[in-house]
């Protein structure tokens, strides 16, 4: 059989009421961006699908690509043809020969109401036509071929399989996050599950030479290509942070030392976030995994900020991110043994519920302000994109 079209589904666009026509823009927009290779491929944008139009392309890889695209549901390859229900049995009973199987059901949608003939009675005709010149028989509760045939205004499509995709939204429609990237498991996982959002990312990561190794990196760069996937492009911030570090362990008592760091990283975050233009802030956090993600030190540690901070993970635990870490194909570069700031000056005994206000006596201590306008001003930024690494 050769299928001529690729039945893209929107999924939770359905339910976007007078915004549905804004979001399925920024899908169409997303989908020919991630097809731009395929330089055959046509597409029809519609209210309920998107056709991507093959002109003898090859679909799996098509398909392959698609799958990556958030807000797509689901993908169908079909044959688009007329509706004359003649050329409806000869087609569907091509295709079921194509099939392997010993049973098939035919599952029709008449969203054309004008066509003269109901569902029920096209799914019989179909049916009877498969049972007449095959030896297949019908099962309607789970069977081995589904034919499913859609009548609408411009033809009707057929087909036999559908793939999953990853839902969500379309990458843009929820704006700009500021998200915090370690070279470990939980980051990449939680910058993925935003875009499936529908959410932009940059990244800021927060460096520590010579304490920290220069593998890292090369590491995030790594991860950042895997995430090149979902966004084509990916802006990474690097900030100088040892300095800080040092400041810290100078002025504060050994257990505060997570807690003051990551105060201070959520301040460098924020002003970078204000300074690009993003709405919020994200992390790989989820609470109680570290001394740092309790709820009493994220409290402390969220005092230095208004800003919105993301948390995607907040409530999952490690295999259930481990899971999805390997599904994205990060988990083999997560566990490369290169340590980022946070691991390099992990105290033994951190407080997992820090008091604020001792907090703020060790800040009191040197100014902090100065060093972090400096770890701003001699920032590295480097965008990763698809294809390709560019240093800027």
């Amino acid at each position: 059989m050769i299928f001529d079209h690729i039945m893209v589904r929107f999924g939770e666009l359905s339910t976007k009421g007078k915004n549905k026509k804004d979001f399925i823009r920024v899908l169409a927009r997303n989908i020919k961006n991630a097809l731009d290779e395929y330089k055959d491929l046509s597409f029809d944008v519609r209210y309920d699908h998107i056709y991507v139009k093959l002109n003898n392309t090859d679909p799996k890889p098509v398909i392959e690509t698609l799958q990556d695209v958030s807000g797509i549901h689901s993908l169908s390859l079909v044959i688009k043809t007329d509706t004359d229900i003649e050329n409806l049995k000869k087609v569907a009973l091509e295709m079921v020969e194509a099939e392997e199987g010993k049973t098939f059901k035919v599952k029709t949608k008449r969203a054309d109401k004008s066509y003269p003939i109901i569902s029920d009675e096209i799914n019989r005709i179909i049916a009877t036509e498969i049972l007449k010149n095959t030896s297949l028989k019908v099962d309607v509760h789970n069977p081995d071929i589904l034919v499913s045939i859609e009548i609408r205004d411009e033809g009707a499509y057929i087909f036999t399989h559908t793939y999953p995709a990853c839902g969500g939204y379309p990458l843009g429609v929820g704006g700009k996050v500021m998200h915090m990237l370690s070279g470990g498991i939980d980051s990449p996982v939680a910058a993925y599950l935003l875009m499936k959002r529908g959410i932009k990312i940059e990244c800021i990561h927060f460096a520590s030479p010579p304490y920290t190794n220069i593998g890292v990196i090369e590491k995030l760069k790594d991860l950042l290509s895997v995430l090149n996937k979902y966004q084509d492009s990916i802006r990474l911030t690097i900030i100088p942070f040892t300095k800080l570090q040092e400041k810290i362990y100078e002025v504060s008592d050994e257990s505060y030392v997570i807690t003051l760091m990551r105060r201070m990283m959520y301040r460098l975050a924020s002003a970078l976030m204000k300074k690009r233009g993003c709405l919020a802030i994200s992390s790989g956090e989820s609470v109680g995994q570290v001394a740092s993600q309790t709820l009493d030190s994220l409290s402390v540690i969220n005092d230095v900020t208004n800003a919105v901070v993301l948390r995607p993970l907040v409530t999952s635990d490690k295999e259930e991110i481990i899971k999805l870490s390997r599904k994205i194909g990060a988990y083999e570069i997560s566990i490369r043994p290169y340590e980022d700031c946070c691991t390099i000056f992990s105290p033994k005994n951190p407080k997992t519920k820090p008091s604020l206000n001792k907090c703020l006596e060790y800040e009191n201590k040197f100014d902090y302000q100065t060093m972090i306008n400096e770890a701003l001003a001699n920032a590295e930024v480097i965008y990763v994109k698809k294809d390709e690494d560019k240093l800027l």
